[in-house]
């Protein structure tokens, strides 16, 4: 692995390593009130109307310049 590198010179725009906790706890939530509408007769809703993902850590993507950041594109 000491000659991996990234394909592409993108980075999350934060200091959070990774959105994997607020993922959770969404689709948890997704699942929960899922539950319910299918047990009261309704459709099951996607996890895009149940989740805010302005809430979440990272605030998107940012792609850098990977001459004057060699050492980001290290895995």
């Amino acid at each position: 692995m000491s000659r991996s590198r990234r394909k592409h010179s993108l980075r999350g725009s934060t200091h959070a390593d990774s959105e994997k906790q607020d993922k959770r706890l969404a689709n948890r939530r997704t699942r929960r009130r899922n539950r319910i509408r299918v047990a009261q007769g309704e459709e099951p809703v996607h996890r895009h109307l149940t989740a805010n993902v302005w809430l979440m850590d990272k605030d998107g993507k940012i792609y850098f310049d990977r001459r004057t950041h060699p050492r980001l594109m290290r895995k």
